[in-house]
């Protein structure tokens, strides 16, 4: 089961300033600029949402499209990167077979339970050579070693997850991608505090991995609830990119 996903119509407008905005949009676009072979010419952002990752995906010679299911985050991404954005379900993309070098899915695996489907239709439009860049382990990331942690860590459970990296790598060989070396990059503003996280815990954004009952959760809420620092943000996660490589 993957975490609670968003109505991301109506979370357009305030979705940047409440996901780490610039900071956090930059050091992901630096990290998948890292992984795109040097002689791509084309890059198709999935999920690019505001546009923000998109527009900072820059480099000489490499031309860069978003695509994204929701019209408001379109509607923000078009200012961004005007005439490159198109409404598409990235399960069904049109697109021609083996027409472009790259592909980016930038927090999106996480959320969905047709990962496998999103991952075939990669390989499908990739050419031979080309990529596929995309978060995994995103739950994992978020265990940084905090107080926070040490109480949420024997209730989390990796098994529900989505985007678990074998599970990514299985479907990519089921479809010709062949894995190679990634990279990693920091959250910039996504620590949580122990205010926050009881916040999203009731709110049942930890579904992906928290299987607990109501009385779990309000178990674990005045657990947090006694940590000091209450709206102090713990560290930052580093997020894992993980590329594969589609064969001839």
């Amino acid at each position: 089961m993957a975490e609670t996903v968003l109505d991301y119509e109506t979370e357009a407008a305030h979705y940047d300033r409440t996901r780490g905005g610039v900071p956090r949009a930059g050091a992901a676009a630096e990290a998948v600029l890292r992984l795109v072979p040097p002689g791509a010419r084309t890059l198709l952002d999935l999920a690019c949402g505001t546009g923000l990752v998109t527009e900072r995906l820059t480099r000489p010679g490499l031309l860069v499209y978003g695509a994204d299911a929701a019209h408001a985050m379109l509607r923000v991404a078009d200012g961004r990167a005007p005439g490159r954005v198109v409404r598409a379900d990235a399960r069904r993309l049109p697109l021609s077979d083996a027409s472009l070098d790259a592909v980016s899915a930038v927090w999106l695996l996480h959320l969905v339970p047709f990962a496998a489907e999103i991952v075939a239709e990669a390989a499908r439009v990739l050419r031979p050579g080309g990529v596929l860049i995309a978060t995994v382990d995103k739950d994992a990331a978020h265990d940084v070693g905090s107080d926070i942690d040490t109480i949420l860590r024997p209730h989390r459970s990796a098994g529900a997850a989505s985007d678990r990296a074998g599970l990514i790598t299985r479907y990519a060989a089921a479809h010709g991608l062949a894995p190679a070396p990634g990279t990693h990059f920091t959250g910039h503003g996504q620590g949580g505090s122990p205010r926050d996280t009881v916040r999203k815990l009731r709110a049942g954004y930890f579904a992906s991995w928290f299987p607990g009952d109501a009385a779990a959760v309000e178990t674990l809420a005045t657990a947090l609830a006694a940590l000091p620092d209450q709206d102090r943000p713990r560290a930052d996660p580093r997020y894992r990119l993980a590329r594969f490589v589609r064969q001839d």
